[in-house]
């Protein structure tokens, strides 16, 4: 989907319209946040957003795995599998499966750590319990009760924040931003901007610590963007992310051809970007979350071959990490 324009826009009649059937599901959302779900045989560390969209989760959830295992730990990412067909509980080949199995996140996770998709938390946990993890990294999940957190991550984007402050469907909140801060560990704000500092001061005045992160292009990457104009295209939740990454490394021009989140590429839209790309002398670019997801057809294998992939990585600040326990 893509976010409406009026979820960014606290003035907005829709949002105000629609702020009741908000708080409505609100309520329902909270309540069910408050049960008592099945607690696995290892610590279970969840990453999750109060929002939905994208706000650099599946990078954070990276950067957790990746520090649990630079300690001497074995961790396992357990993910939903979005979009994917297959409702596990599963490990994640990319050898084997694709983004029509098990979607597109499992897929960039499986490079980094052991992955499971499963639909049934609790199966997942124990499917990684016994594939040897020591820890479970939850990609998502906050708001569902059902598998029972040992910690829990928010992350949030620094320049969007929680949009108008609404509920769905009248902003992109899955819940009351207050009560999610308290039921958290510890938020995360991805990148700058007012919105992540107003609420970095909230998640403070909640006793909950913050830390500060951002996203940034591998070294070779950042070295040949420099000064270049780009036609970049991507399917994630904000995608305007993807043109403010490009800018902090240093592309002069990014001209943005935007999909909705988890978008599957048809040869329809493979042919459009190549030939846009010839028309303009532009160089493709696209995210690893694209890139996954561009095989099956001549013309998808085309673009894939044509586009060059930004990875970034999430760095945190140390010492904030560990005031706040992770």
């Amino acid at each position: 989907m893509r976010a409406p324009g009026f979820w960014s826009d606290p003035e907005a009649l829709a949002g105000r319209l629609l702020a009741p059937l908000g708080a409505l599901v609100g309520a329902v959302t909270l309540a069910k946040m408050g049960r008592d779900g099945a607690r696995a045989a290892v610590p279970v560390l969840c990453v999750g957003n109060p929002t939905v969209g994208g706000a650099g989760k599946t990078p954070a959830a990276q950067w957790l795995a990746a520090r649990l295992a630079a300690s001497g730990q074995r961790p396992a990412i357990l993910a939903r599998g979005y979009g994917g067909s297959l409702a596990g509980p599963l490990v994640v080949d990319p050898a084997v499966h694709g983004p029509a199995e098990v979607g597109d996140e499992p897929l960039l996770h499986a490079r980094h750590a052991l992955t499971i998709v499963a639909r049934d938390r609790p199966a997942g946990a124990a499917l990684a319990v016994a594939r040897g993890a020591t820890v479970i990294v939850m990609d998502d999940g906050f708001q569902n009760p059902s598998l029972a957190k040992t910690r829990s991550l928010l992350v949030v984007d620094g320049a969007h924040g929680v949009g108008n402050g609404r509920v769905l469907p009248a902003g992109p909140l899955r819940a009351p931003l207050a009560p999610q801060l308290a039921r958290a560990d510890a938020l995360l704000v991805i990148g700058p901007g007012e919105a992540g500092d107003e609420l970095a001061a909230l998640a403070v005045r909640c006793g909950r610590p913050v830390m500060r992160g951002s996203l940034v292009v591998e070294a070779k990457a950042r070295a040949w963007l420099q000064d270049r104009d780009v036609l970049a295209f991507c399917g994630i939740g904000r995608p305007a992310k993807f043109a403010e990454t490009l800018g902090a490394a240093g592309v002069r021009n990014a001209v943005l051809r935007p999909f909705p989140d988890h978008h599957a590429y048809t040869d329809a839209d493979a042919e459009r970007l190549l030939a846009e790309a010839k028309a303009t002398g532009l160089p493709l670019v696209m995210t690893e979350k694209d890139a996954v997801k561009l095989k099956g057809s001549p013309a998808r294998d085309r673009l894939a071959a044509a586009a060059t992939v930004v990875a970034v990585t999430l760095v945190v600040d140390e010492a904030e990490a560990r005031r706040a326990g992770f």
